[in-house]
């Protein structure tokens, strides 16, 4: 087995790895924050006022690259928010169910079922909204065909999960509703994908996502959403939760995650530096490529998911004998492999390879995989 000489690889699906240059640069301003001419101004991230100039600068920086990165039109609005996915889970329904509503005056929701967050969804809007399947995958191994789902003309949105951290599920490419003869708005969780590839903004309503896996710490919750579609929540949303009020505050309705925001802040600066999304797009495929090549070359490894839909952050992957999973883990730990157990409710393996893990912890764990093989094949 490999001998730990590096920082170990953490393959966690979240809170998830960070670029070690920005752990460092944060390390190095923690009790005294610079600003952009290097002027220290007495205090931590932490410590600062949201509303004081110091930490509006990081704000305004934070979501200026942000929108950059993303290509975000001038008509969508990006809110820093807190709750996480689950969260948006309810707020999505509080704010867009009513833009149409039946003659009973309800609002309706149809949701494309791929996995556990998307299911989870489709649960949690029940409550504020009339939430209706609209196709749901057989053993979370695939994705739908787009035209065999069942929309609904009073949808006010369709809800998907665009990659689905647990099961390993990925929409390579989003759906035009249109094309459905849909009217409804396309809303989508990416929250295991963000920033690991471009987005089609034609095709989406509103998209939101936690930021524990490819953005930064936990804490912060990021919500882009079209401007026409803010207006339109129910009476009984809370007010922190209303995306008009949190837009006409420019997410400062309440004190906002500041210090997930600085942190979410220097990571967009670390991607713009490593080329932008299309860079780490193009890195992402070629890691997938790597650890997918070696399970499927493999009688030892399997992946169970549909190879058209595979996620390209989230690969979970088994041993055909059960067995030796303790071995295998307990040896990739040996190696500086870590937080490789797959989730509680599907076993076997997991291996999150999100922006932050380079290429290299890619190389080491496929090494340690054919190693393992070799040792107990």
């Amino acid at each position: 087995m490999a001998s730990l000489l590096h920082r170990p690889y953490n393959f966690s699906a979240g809170p998830a790895a960070m670029p070690e240059e920005v752990l460092a640069q944060a390390a190095g301003e923690m009790l005294n924050w610079p600003d952009a001419s290097g002027k220290r101004c007495g205090m931590g991230v932490m410590e600062m006022s949201h509303r004081g100039k110091e930490f509006l600068s990081i704000y305004t920086q934070a979501e200026a690259d942000l929108r950059e990165l993303l290509s975000v039109p001038a008509n969508y609005r990006i809110l820093f928010m807190q709750g996480g996915g689950l969260a948006e889970n309810a707020i999505v329904p509080l704010n867009l169910s009513a833009l149409k509503k039946d003659a009973m005056g309800r609002g309706a929701a149809d949701f494309v079922v791929t996995g556990s967050w998307s299911e989870k969804s489709f649960a949690e809007a029940g409550k504020y909204c009339q939430a209706k399947l609209a196709a749901k995958a057989d053993g979370f191994t695939s994705i739908p065909e787009a035209s065999s789902w069942q929309l609904n003309t009073d949808a006010s949105y369709v809800h998907i999960c665009s990659n689905e951290t647990i099961h390993g599920i990925e929409y390579h490419s989003l759906p035009d509703l249109k094309t459905l003869g849909s009217k409804a708005e396309l809303v989508i969780d990416f929250s295991s994908h963000v920033a690991s590839r471009s987005v089609n903004w034609n095709l989406v309503g509103l998209a939101f996502g936690g930021a524990q896996k490819n953005l930064g710490p936990a804490g912060l919750t990021l919500v882009v959403v079209r401007d026409d579609l803010l207006g339109s929540a129910m009476e009984i949303c809370p007010s922190a939760f209303n995306y008009q009020t949190v837009a006409k505050s420019d997410s400062m309705y309440n004190t906002p995650p500041t210090y997930s925001i600085y942190m979410a802040g220097l990571v967009f600066q670390w991607l713009k530096r490593q080329g932008g999304i299309a860079a780490m797009e193009a890195a992402n495929v070629a890691k997938a490529e790597l650890l997918y090549r070696t399970v499927d070359g493999s009688g030892f490894y399997f992946n169970p998911v549909q190879r058209d839909c595979r996620s390209r952050m989230n690969v979970p992957f088994f041993l055909r004998d059960a067995s030796l999973n303790d071995a295998f883990l307990a040896g990739a730990k040996e190696a500086g492999l870590l937080q490789l157990k797959g989730h509680k409710s599907v076993g076997g393996m997991r291996a999150s390879i999100y922006n932050a893990i380079p290429l290299a912890g890619v190389q080491a764990l496929t090494a340690y995989m054919q190693d393992f093989e070799r040792s107990h094949g």
